[in-house]
């Protein structure tokens, strides 16, 4: 069978779906990129917060007026796997995030029973972990993400990934390294470690963290150019694994914390480990050792129960901080959370205001530091070439799809993946202008 699968939400679920589309291909289906020719579609949805709830509903009803066989999967479906099962009738299979190795079963049975097929879920909770090395890759993947670890043991009282992808299982190493010594044959240069807390891996071992170990050893992987981390815990990060970055070139002086917050009484009600001293001084620790590092962020607006004195407070670690990539989302009511039930549920209005605030403050921060780079030489990864003959890339500073961007003058012929030296000669927000060396 053809099968055509959208992929909703974060890194992690585009690995999901990768794996999904391995596992498919080694039982004999095709994977295709245009539904209309499918025979099946697959919608991979997201759920953790209501707006990805609402666009994950509004691209199954998209793509069940399609007319084909509907399988819908992902963090929605494993959440709501009941009542979607009940209210959608325009699904036919609806699957956990735990299941997709059913997948290839389910439609070799279609293809023969065809309209005997009965609607169908499965929602196994947490049996098992995806095999991540029979994984389908890009065409070309120059950058690729590695998923290290599964679920999550951090109980935040706004947050129901735990209960959506259930307690944290760290990949074994071995497992980690045979990934990557894939990816790099297939060509592979940015390496981009995923979890819902990296920092946290191996723990569920021997009670140990073993990133810093982890990361030594990717680093000997040869053909990989770069090791970015993402989804960093601020209180788990250790002087062993800053050491490690400080020392090893391949890893990127970049870091993903998302803080959240920066009001202890906040933080407090958040269920967070952080404070506002600890953050501060996580960062100070960072920078100390490695002066050219970048630092990416999410913050939260508008948790119930923040007042004006804790916002200010968020605002002036934005302020004193200078995160050098940064985004914020607006608190989202969860059914199942604690924080769902709390009082003092702040309105749509004050939360939006307060995130337009952060984010109007953090435009001028992001331009400053731009601007601070004119003049000096970086290392872009090609990521297209641009309609006009110049290429658009990334520094080592940045994650695909969510940080800058350099626009690159030169004369030579590149493709995607190409590592080179650009001058940056101009400035904006969120970009740079640049000059091959």
């Amino acid at each position: 069978m053809k099968i055509f699968i959208e992929t909703l939400g974060c890194p992690k679920n585009f690995n999901d779906s990768q794996v999904a589309a391995g596992l498919l291909e080694a039982g004999g289906h095709e994977i295709v990129n245009i539904p209309s020719e499918a025979d099946a579609i697959m919608v991979n949805t997201c759920g953790f917060i209501q707006d990805a709830k609402k666009e994950s509903i509004e691209r199954i009803f998209d793509m069940a007026s399609y007319g084909k066989l509907l399988i819908v999967s992902g963090c929605l479906s494993q959440r709501y796997g009941e009542e979607l099962f009940e209210s959608m009738p325009e699904a036919d299979v609806i699957l956990g995030v735990n299941d997709y190795d059913k997948l290839p079963e389910i439609l070799t049975r279609y293809e023969q029973e065809h309209s005997d097929l009965r609607r169908e879920k499965h929602l196994s909770l947490y049996e098992k972990d995806l095999p991540s090395l029979k994984r389908k890759l890009d065409d070309d993947p120059y950058t690729a993400t590695i998923k290290i670890a599964e679920g999550c043991n951090n109980r935040c009282t706004y947050c129901v990934i735990p209960q959506i992808r259930g307690p944290y299982r760290s990949v074994p190493m071995e497992d980690v390294l045979k990934e990557a010594e894939r990816l790099a044959a297939a060509g592979t240069k940015e390496l981009i470690l995923i979890a819902q807390d990296t920092t946290a891996y191996g723990m569920d071992f021997d009670g140990k963290y073993h990133l810093a170990e982890l990361l030594t050893e990717l680093c000997k992987v040869d053909g990989i150019a770069w090791i970015r981390i993402m989804y960093a815990y601020e209180d788990r990060i250790t002087d062993e694994l800053i050491e490690v970055m400080a020392s090893e070139d391949k890893i990127c002086k970049y870091l993903d914390i998302p803080l959240q917050h920066a009001s202890d009484r906040v933080l407090r009600a958040m269920d967070r480990r952080s404070t506002r001293e600890s953050i501060r001084n996580t960062v100070r620790r960072l920078r100390s050792a490695m002066d050219d590092i970048r630092i990416r962020t999410t913050l939260i607006t508008g948790f119930p129960g923040e007042s004006e004195e804790d916002f200010d407070e968020l605002i002036d670690m934005v302020e004193t901080e200078r995160f050098d990539r940064l985004g914020v989302f607006t608190y989202s009511a969860e059914e199942g959370t604690p924080a769902g039930e709390m009082d003092d549920q702040i309105p749509e209005e004050v939360k939006e205001e307060r995130m337009d605030q952060i984010m109007r403050r953090q435009l001028e921060i992001s331009l400053e530091n731009n601007r601070d780079l004119v003049g000096f030489t970086l290392e872009v990864i090609i990521d297209e070439e641009d309609e006009d003959g110049s290429y658009i890339g990334r520094s080592r500073y940045d994650a695909p799809e969510i940080d800058n961007s350099v626009l690159i003058n030169t004369s030579k012929k590149h493709v995607p993946g190409d590592i080179i030296n650009v001058r940056i000669v101009d400035a904006f927000d969120y970009d740079l202008v640049g000059e091959e060396v």
